[in-house]
């Protein structure tokens, strides 16, 4: 079993495709992993207790210095693979002047979208990064760009006065389709002109995606945001976090209470129907009249699920009436989540599915809503701070020497079979890892000061 590590531990270092070993630890029996020791000792001459196994994850040794690296080289790859820049397609020139920008026009190329929900989720853990480190970088990182696209917005409204129905690298922003177009990175926008961004570039932006939530996504009849994809009124729970945190934050933005209350409302109808209370998991999606209705608890899904309840608890006012359900809501789910962590400190692509491979996003995005969920007091440090540890060591294993986060799983729709879930391919350009390494890695970075850790009989413990 030894080697075995060994081996894993190795694979890893080379940026092998380590879902398959991670999917055949997962099958080994678990009496495999106990490790025989072959010194000759004993209680006499040595306290076995405290001899220290080889663990596959790091185990005890989580230090502020250790997760700052791991957030510099996210944010040194991701600083120089994410130009924000306009140019030319077809002569490749960069255009310095954006009232030049026309429909040839495009963003430069990276390795990945600046108007992505996925980046949205970027911009808000560089903003958190920046917070919890002091480190101005991470923070700078999201200000050039939201204010680079306030002011592309901007320019392209006036190029369409006379070139109407042109194409733009912005069609998203100016006219949503979608949630996944407007909810999560509206919020971080929220976010970053609340840190000090421009109001004057971002506040049309935001203004143009509440607009499009409130009014123009398609809803039941009772009002619950839906699709009609797969099939016909289907709810994602993904669509929690496309949504509601731009909601909440718009509340937080103006003090308007009706998008607090609108949030908790949209809240409560997907959990009627989506959360399962004996597993205190979610399924990822509901399709009204289906009957009976097959239920797979994705991970990520569920991850942009505990997400929204601590965006939720961060904007509600204290006194909001439904502070109280999002709270009790959270003290479920997280234990229905804990509950599942594997050994090594990931979760599985299916939560409840031993067998389907350990995934990297979700997995930081349970440390960082159980990190944040300790540091404000709604869960208890000492019951998740060790879980909120085992799995930020074991996200850090996944961000190699580049800065790449491996072992996420790509875009994924909706399935109602196992299959679909269980060979979803994982890659390093996968967006989806990013922003939750980063705000996994701040928010643990913070723990790490008001609840320090200590060893007691070898097991991590946090005593306040």
């Amino acid at each position: 079993m030894r080697s075995f590590a060994k081996t894993h531990k190795r694979c890893a270092r080379l940026g092998y495709v380590t879902a398959g070993f991670a999917l055949l630890l997962a099958q080994l029996p678990q009496t495999l992993l106990a490790q025989t020791t072959t010194a000759k000792s004993n209680d006499v001459t040595t306290p076995l207790h405290l001899m220290k196994p080889a663990y596959v994850t790091p185990y005890g040794e989580t230090k502020q210095a250790d997760v700052k690296a791991v957030l510099d080289k996210v944010y040194h790859y991701l600083d120089t693979t994410t130009p924000y820049q306009l140019i030319d397609q077809t002569g490749k020139e960069p255009i310095t002047d954006l009232s030049k920008a026309n429909s040839n026009s495009i963003f430069m190329p990276g390795d990945f979208r600046l108007l992505s929900y996925e980046w949205g989720v970027t911009y808000t853990g560089m903003l958190e990064a920046g917070a919890a480190t002091g480190d101005a970088k991470y923070t700078d990182y999201t200000m050039k760009r939201v204010e680079f696209i306030g002011n592309a917005v901007a320019a392209y409204k006036n190029y369409l006065k006379t070139s109407p129905g042109a194409k733009t690298p912005v069609n998203s922003i100016l006219n949503p389709q979608a949630l996944d177009d407007c909810g999560s990175i509206t919020a971080s926008f929220i976010k970053a002109e609340r840190a000090g961004a421009s109001k004057t570039l971002l506040r049309p932006v935001i203004d143009n995606a509440i607009n499009f939530i409130l009014t123009k996504q398609f809803r039941l009849t009772d009002g619950t945001l839906a699709r009609n994809r797969p099939q016909p009124n289907t709810l994602w729970l993904d669509d929690l976090y496309m949504s509601l945190p731009a909601i909440v934050q718009m509340g937080a933005l103006t003090g308007d209470k009706k998008y607090f209350d609108e949030a908790v409302k949209q809240y409560s109808l997907f959990s009627k129907r989506m959360f399962n209370n004996e597993r205190g998991l979610y399924m990822h999606g509901w399709v009204q009249d289906m009957d009976p209705h097959p239920q797979f608890h994705w991970a990520r899904a569920n991850g942009w699920a505990i997400l929204t309840k601590i965006e939720l608890l961060d904007a509600l006012p204290a006194n909001h009436p439904g502070r109280a359900t999002i709270l009790a809501m959270l003290k479920k789910h997280a234990a229905g989540l804990a509950q599942r962590q594997d050994g090594t400190g990931f979760w599985h692509q299916l939560l409840d599915r031993n067998d389907s491979y350990l995934e990297t996003s979700a997995t930081a995005i349970y440390a960082y809503c159980f990190a944040r969920a300790v540091n404000k007091g709604w869960l208890d440090a000492k019951a998740y701070g060790p879980a909120a540890l085992l799995a930020w060591n074991a996200v850090s294993t996944k961000v190699n020497a580049g800065g790449q986060v491996e072992g996420t799983c790509v875009g994924t729709g909706m399935g109602f079979d196992p299959a679909f879930y269980y060979y979803r391919p994982v890659n390093n350009y996968a967006a989806h890892g990013y922003g939750p390494v980063l705000l996994a890695g701040a928010e643990i970075y913070r723990m790490l000061q008001n609840h320090p850790f200590v060893i007691n009989d070898s097991s991590v413990q946090i005593n306040k």
